[in-house]
C-alpha cells in the first residue's frame, strides 16, 4: 500500500507535500519522494526511509513551485531498493511524472507491450513506471504539440482499456498541470479538494481525506471509479469520466486496517465503520457464547483500538490499554521480511502486568494474516500472568492473496490455509478464536454512511477477484515475486545498477 499526494497552489507547495506525506506516512514507510515544477522544470528528491529522513532543509530548499506531487511507499510485488521510490519521471512527451497506488495485474504483459510496440524501456520491477509509460504513450499517441484537457481524458480512456488491476494515480505534465484519475472498480482510494485564497483556489488530491484536513482543504469528493481530473497551472479544473462500465467495488481492507481512522473514504467514516465491527464481533460471541468469563477487553494498537472498545461496551466488561507501544517501529505487517516483522514484534510492544494477571483476557485485533504476531503477543499476554487469553478479529479468516496492492504473502503463508477456526486457535496459542463475519464486515462499512458503496473488494476472504484476470498461473508468478528472498535478490541487483550508474555520474 502507498499513499499519494498532489497540490496546485499559488505559492511554493513544497512544505505542503511533506506535511501531508507525514499525515500519510502510515501507508508506506519503504521510501518518500517528492516532485516540483518550476519554469516548466522538475524537481526531484527521493530515496529509501521515512519521509523526515528522506528530506532535509538543503532538499527543502531546491523543491521550488507551486505545483508538486509526493508519494510514500512500501513494497509489494518490487523490491524495496531506492531504485523503485517514486514518483518516476519520463520525458516524452511534454515530461511527465507519476506516483500511483496499487498493483496492476498485467504489468508483466503490458512491459513486453512497451518494448515491443511503443519501443519504451522499463528500467525498474515497478509497476508505476509501467503505469507511467502506458500514459505517455498514449499521450503522445494524440500527437499535439501542447496537452489539452481533452487529450488528457482521450489518454486516460486508453489506459483503462490496456491496464487492468487497482490503481490511484497522481501525476504532472511540466508547465501545464496535475493529473489524477483512479481505477474503473474504484479498488483504490484518492479523493480531491479545494481551498480558496487571496490569489484564487488551489487544489489537492490525495490517498486519504485527512491529508485535506490536515492542509485546510475542504474536501470536495472522493474520484469517481474509472474518473480523472485535469487542475492547470493556473488553477483551472476539469473532469471527466474516462471508463466504460466502471462501477464502484473499493477495497474493504482499507476500512480494517490500512486507512487512519480520521479519514473519510468513499464518504464511509473509518473511524464509524471499525466501531460497527466492534458491535458486530460482540453480537457474535453473545451469540456463540452467552455465558463467556471475559473479565477484560484489550485492543492490539493501534487499527483495533475502536474495534474493541465498543465491543467492550457491548459487551458489558472492562476496556484497558494492556500494551504500550514504541512508536518508533515501524507496522509489522508492512515489514518487508519475515525475520524483520518476527523481531520487531516484541521491540514495538511491552505488556503491562497489572492489566493482565490472574484475569481471562480477550484480546482484539483488525485481522489475523501470518499469525506470527498474534502468536507472540498472546505468549506475551501468558507471561504477564493472563489466567485465560482468547483472541478476536474484527475481519474474516484471511485466506486469499491480495492482488490490487496490500504486500501479503502466497496462500500457503496465511496461518487460516486449510484450517479451521478452532485450528487457527491452536496454533496461535489461544484458549478460544472468533472471526467477524464477511456480511457483518460489509455492514459494519455501509450501515449508517451516505456512501454509494453496494459492495466491496473482499478477495482477501472470498477469493473473488473483481477485475477478472486472476488465475493459478498469476497465483504462481506472485508467489515467486513476494518470495522474501527474491526481493532481496532483486534488491541487490538494484542496488549493483545504482552503484554503477553513480560511478558512472562521478
Amino acid at each position: 500500500m502507498c499513499g499519494i499526494v498532489g497540490i496546485v497552489g499559488k505559492s511554493h507547495v513544497n512544505q505542503a507535500i511533506y506535511d501531508a506525506l507525514t499525515v500519510l506516512q502510515h501507508r508506506g514507510q519503504d521510501a518518500a519522494g517528492i516532485v516540483t515544477s518550476y519554469q516548466n522544470k522538475f524537481c526531484l528528491r527521493k530515496d529509501n526511509g521515512l519521509v523526515s529522513d528522506v528530506f532535509r532543509t538543503r532538499h527543502m530548499q531546491r523543491l521550488i513551485g507551486n505545483m508538486g506531487i509526493g508519494h510514500v511507499r512500501y513494497p509489494t510485488a518490487g523490491s524495496s531498493s531506492s531504485a523503485e521510490a517514486q514518483p518516476f519521471y519520463v520525458n516524452s512527451p511534454y515530461g511527465i511524472v507519476l506516483a500511483h497506488n496499487g498493483n496492476l495485474t498485467n504489468a508483466e504483459e503490458l512491459a513486453g507491450d512497451i518494448y515491443r510496440e511503443d519501443l519504451r524501456h522499463i528500467n525498474t520491477t515497478s509497476d508505476s513506471e509501467v503505469l507511467l509509460n502506458i500514459f505517455a504513450h498514449e499521450l503522445a499517441e494524440q500527437k499535439q504539440l501542447q496537452p489539452t484537457p481533452e487529450m488528457i481524458f482521450n489518454a486516460v480512456a486508453e489506459v483503462h482499456k490496456r491496464v487492468r488491476g487497482g490503481y490511484a494515480v497522481v501525476a504532472m505534465i511540466s508547465g501545464y498541470g496535475m493529473i489524477a484519475f483512479r481505477d474503473p472498480n474504484g479498488i483504490r482510494p484518492a479523493v480531491f479538494g479545494r481551498r480558496d485564497t487571496a490569489k484564487g483556489p488551489e487544489y489537492m488530491v490525495a490517498s486519504e481525506s485527512v491529508a485535506l484536513d490536515a492542509l485546510g482543504f475542504k474536501r470536495e469528493r472522493d474520484i469517481a471509479p474509472g474518473e480523472a481530473i485535469v487542475v492547470t497551472e493556473n488553477g483551472e479544473l476539469f473532469t471527466q469520466q474516462c471508463a466504460e462500465n466502471s462501477q464502484l467495488v473499493p477495497c474493504i481492507f482499507e476500512h480494517v486496517y490500512f486507512a487512519r481512522a480520521d479519514s473519510i473514504i468513499d464518504s464511509i467514516a473509518v473511524y464509524k465503520a471499525r466501531l460497527r465491527m466492534g458491535e458486530k464481533l460482540a453480537e457474535k460471541i453473545l451469540r456463540e457464547r452467552p455465558n463467556h468469563d471475559i473479565d477484560v477487553v484489550i485492543p492490539i494498537p493501534d487499527t483495533s483500538r475502536s474495534s474493541a472498545l465498543e465491543l467492550a461496551n457491548r459487551l458489558g466488561v472492562k476496556y484497558r490499554e494492556g500494551f504500550m507501544k514504541n512508536r518508533y517501529i515501524g507496522r509489522t505487517f508492512i515489514m518487508p521480511g519475515q525475520q524483520q516483522r518476527k523481531k520487531s514484534v516484541k521491540q514495538k510492544l511491552n505488556a503491562l502486568d497489572l492489566e493482565f494477571r490472574g484475569k481471562n483476557v480477550l484480546l482484539v485485533d483488525d485481522s489475523i494474516v501470518r499469525g506470527t504476531t498474534c502468536e507472540q503477543i498472546i505468549e506475551m499476554a501468558r507471561e504477564a500472568g493472563a489466567n485465560k487469553v482468547y483472541f478476536a478479529s474484527a475481519a474474516p479468516a484471511v485466506r486469499y492473496p491480495n492482488v490490487y496492492g496490500i504486500d501479503m504473502p502466497a496462500k500457503e503463508e496465511f496461518i487460516a490455509h486449510n484450517r479451521t477456526t478452532e485450528e487457527v486457535a491452536e496454533a496461535i496459542g489461544a484458549d478460544w478464536l472468533v472471526y467477524q463475519d464477511l456480511e457483518d464486515l460489509k455492514a459494519a462499512c455501509i450501515e449508517g454512511s451516505k456512501s454509494k458503496v453496494r459492495e466491496f473488494d473482499c478477495s482477501v476472504f472470498d477469493g473473488k477477484y473483481v477485475t477478472g484476470d486472476i488465475d493459478d498461473a498469476y497465483f504462481d508468478r506472485l508467489r515467486e515475486l513476494r518470495n522474501d528472498a527474491s526481493k532481496g535478490q532483486r534488491a541487490a541487483m538494484d542496488n549493483v545498477a545504482i552503484d554503477l550508474h553513480n560511478e558512472t555520474e562521478s
